[in-house]
């Protein structure tokens, strides 16, 4: 069964962050309910619609970014009390816009993420969950990672609320008290958390920043996960979850808004399966999303608010009215005077525009005049992508983008992404005397205020790429955004490694505490919570998303402890290491034990991606000369099936290889480096062989291979 909605747009207030749009809840059955959206200004606002027009009710002074709402009442009431947070502070007000309350939590931090519920404030900031009741303090928590959002169950099953987190480790932490009572690993970065029933119930939903959804039962000792959808169409991570029945079919349907602008309404089969009922695609991130009524009683609606402030409706009332031929078609007055009050708006607006242009030219040649740089707010994300093996890089200006400058010291890939139509031209580069090694520019086409980008990194190459962004503001301004490219930059936080396979190990020790070792480690690898763990030691685990190999890392003060199956992250580890010690004049005793067998095992997990890229690159090559022999002869009849295949999927091939650029020197530089490692750590430079270790890749066969490295 599918839906459809129309889009209507309702107003725009400024910049908003993830979680400041509610729906107070409806006075009537089927009246219209107003909505409280609060951004970066500071201001709350709290409009409803009458005529199809939107009526503010109240609108408060601007002041501190406010970074989360939140709605709120004593138990057993309409929860229509108005909460935000901004800073350490957290200000409620009644429906009507009257200030009842404003709490300061003497918090270091700012505040992230909030949950009201009853008489209990639940507020969270980088890495701390405080627990008030009636603003007395109650409970406290330090987490090990960030704190992304907070959730909190009561159910008659449960004896007393139960606070969950959201960290950035990819775990679900479950709170009795201050105490952790349980955690639960979930398949990727939690970024929002959302109840599934808001009256009762012990099911939550979580949204992950790779954009994948799942449900799961909170029990007293353990949870359960109920189902997941995973992000096949590789679409955005998950800013904000909503339940709301929009198909009316009696079920909460499961409403999903991402970064990328898509809006997602998942309904349930016969068998209480998720499947996707409907989707569609804003222009921006979409960092709000509710389900009610707000446009016109009794048709219900997904209301999201988007980056830059658009609170927009996806609607059930039908939009467009249809005719046959020689029927004649009549405005309704409703509509009439929708139309009139647009025209007035928009003469308006070009009115100002002409105001505002000639008050420019007059302060721009005036001698006194002085120029102000305009402040914009940009939205940025720099995350690793799982599948494969490179980072996105996402910027969302409140403003159309001009243009855009990257410039990097470390040598990197640029991928294709479909959904960018900016157009690329890079700069030659100077990369031996200044180590730059790379200068592109993104010239954007009009009205584009988000742009995403796709780069690779080579392990054991770290130092920073740098991000200039243009607006499209006069007078012109660029703000500068850098992002670090670690050593081992393809590496990705995990739950645990395989003990079983052949192993590497790099052991430090020294005079150093354990907040410099985790320094060290936080520079080398990313995913790693910046503040030093409490207690002794600690222990992460890694993958390599590019080759699969795996890594963990145990260290305490005064000794490090780190195993690979892979002797080139090892290596990579002891270069990097030892020049951190070095810089801080610490003295290290550095030993290592590598496992010979380890190498095999390496070059036998690149086997299969070195086999292919070479299969689709000899197919890449044969392409022109069959598509010649196919016009000489007019048909390919005359090929054989293998031939005929490679033609038939020549576009398909040729998009593939395009997208992959430099993949096969990639690989051949990993297998040149594991050799060269192999024998570096038995005190022998082998470069003099790379030659002919290259032409065996050319010639490429395993076994061959695996006889070079151990002959050699």
């Amino acid at each position: 069964m599918e839906i459809h909605l129309n889009r209507v747009d309702y107003m725009q207030v400024g910049v908003t962050s993830q979680k400041t749009m509610r729906l107070l809840p409806a006075l009537g059955k089927k009246a219209t309910q107003k909505v409280a959206i609060a951004d970066h200004d500071g201001i709350i606002t709290c409009f409803g619609m009458k005529k199809g027009e939107a009526l503010p009710v109240f609108k408060t002074l601007p002041g501190q970014k406010i970074a989360r709402l939140d709605l709120g009442g004593a138990a057993g009431t309409p929860q229509e009390k108005i909460f935000v947070c901004s800073g350490s502070q957290v200000r409620g007000f009644t429906k009507k816009g009257k200030p009842f309350l404003t709490f300061e939590a003497n918090l270091t931090e700012s505040i992230n993420a909030m949950h009201v519920t009853g008489a209990d404030l639940l507020v969270c900031a980088s890495y701390i969950y405080n627990h008030y009741c009636d603003c007395k303090d109650q409970h406290y928590y330090l987490s090990g990672d960030k704190i992304n959002d907070i959730t909190c169950l009561s159910s008659e099953n449960l004896a007393r609320p139960v606070p969950v987190l959201a960290c950035q480790d990819r775990v679900l932490r479950v709170l009795r008290g201050s105490e952790l009572a349980y955690d639960m690993e979930v398949p990727g970065p939690p970024s929002v958390l959302e109840l599934h029933n808001k009256e009762r119930g012990e099911d939550i939903l979580y949204g992950t920043t790779d954009g994948k959804v799942g449900l799961v039962q909170i029990g007293e000792s353990a949870a359960a996960t109920r189902w997941e959808i995973n992000n096949d169409k590789k679409r955005g991570g998950i800013l904000c979850i909503d339940t709301y029945d929009i198909m009316g079919d009696g079920v909460g349907d499961v409403l999903v808004g991402r970064d990328d602008g898509t809006v997602e309404v998942y309904g349930f089969d016969s068998a209480s399966e998720p499947t996707l009922r409907f989707e569609h695609v804003l222009s921006e991130s979409v960092t709000s999303i509710q389900g009610g009524c707000v446009g016109k009683e009794s048709y219900d609606e997904v209301l999201t608010a988007t980056y830059t402030g658009w609170v927009t409706g996806l609607t059930t009332e039908p939009q467009k009215a249809e005719s046959g031929p020689g029927d004649e078609v009549r405005m309704s007055k409703e509509i009439q005077s929708k139309v009139e009050a647009l025209r007035a708006e928009l003469e308006q607006l070009q009115v100002k525009v002409l105001q505002g242009r000639e008050q420019y030219q007059q302060t721009s040649q005036s001698s006194t005049a002085v120029s102000a740089v305009p402040v914009f707010s940009i939205n940025d994300k720099f995350t690793l992508c799982q599948d494969d093996a490179s980072y996105s890089l996402t910027l969302e200006v409140q403003t159309a983008i001009d243009n855009l400058l990257l410039q990097s010291d470390v040598p990197i890939d640029l991928l294709d992404v479909d959904k960018n139509s900016a157009v690329v031209s890079f700069s030659e580069c100077d990369s031996e005397a200044n180590g730059n090694f790379l200068l592109a520019t993104y010239r954007c086409q009009a009205n584009t205020t988000r742009l995403e980008l796709k780069v690779r990194s080579i392990e054991g190459q770290y130092g920073n790429l740098q991000a200039y962004i243009t607006p499209r503001l006069q007078p012109k301004t660029c703000q500068v955004r850098q992002y670090h490219i670690k050593p081992l930059s393809l590496h990705q936080r995990t739950h645990g490694i395989d003990q079983e396979r052949p192993m590497n190990r790099l052991t430090l020790a020294g005079q150093f505490s354990f907040a410099e070792i985790h320094s060290w480690v936080v520079f080398c690898l990313p995913e790693v919570p910046e503040k030093t763990p409490a207690g002794e030691g600690i222990t992460f685990c890694f993958h390599n998303t590019f080759l699969g190999t795996q890594l963990e890392a145990t260290y305490c003060k005064g000794e490090g402890h780190f195993k690979s199956d892979n002797i080139s992250t090892i290596s990579i580890l002891n270069d990097v290491l030892s020049k951190e010690a070095t810089k801080r004049k610490i003295n290290l005793n550095i030993s290592y034990d590598i496992n010979d067998d380890s190498v095999s095992h390496t070059l036998k997990m690149i086997h299969p991606k070195l086999e292919y890229q070479l299969l689709l690159a000899r197919k890449v090559q044969l392409i022109d000369a069959l598509k010649e022999l196919h016009v000489h002869e007019g048909n390919a009849d005359f090929l054989i099936q293998e031939y005929r295949n490679i033609l038939d999927e020549s576009a398909n091939l040729l998009e593939e290889y395009k997208k992959q650029p430099a993949h096969l020197e990639r690989l051949y530089g990993m297998i040149t480096d594991l050799f060269i490692d192999k024998f570096k750590f038995k005190g022998q430079n082998v470069k003099t062989k790379v030659s002919s270790l290259l032409e065996i890749l050319d010639n490429y066969d395993l076994n061959s291979l695996l006889d070079f490295f151990k002959e050699a």
